[in-house]
């Protein structure tokens, strides 16, 4: 299995899966969090970065975090507009109560 891969089951939730996507393959999560940041509006003329105008846009993060019981590592997802850019291993999982 891929570091960058979530397994749910039989399936594997992936980087660049959508939320749609990770909600049919894993369920819903435990616990969800929502965060905005600002960053630099770019555009990617021929394979590098361009700044486009003065001005800042919001990007909304939200982290979904997987209790798999406390003989599993959770997992938590990282979406930035809708898309899983990330998926990190945290500690054992807890019972639910």
């Amino acid at each position: 299995m891929p570091a960058w891969a979530f397994r749910c089951g039989n399936l594997l939730a992936l980087e660049g899966d959508t939320r749609v996507e990770v909600v049919a393959k894993c369920g819903e999560p435990a616990e969800v969090s929502h965060r905005a940041i600002l960053r630099p509006a770019v555009l990617w003329y021929y394979g590098r970065p361009m700044r486009v105008g003065p001005l800042d846009i919001e990007v909304d993060i939200e982290y979904w975090v997987y209790n798999l019981g406390p003989n599993r590592f959770m997992q938590r997802l990282r979406f930035e507009d809708g898309i899983v850019v990330e998926i990190e291993t945290l500690g054992y999982g807890y019972r639910k109560p």
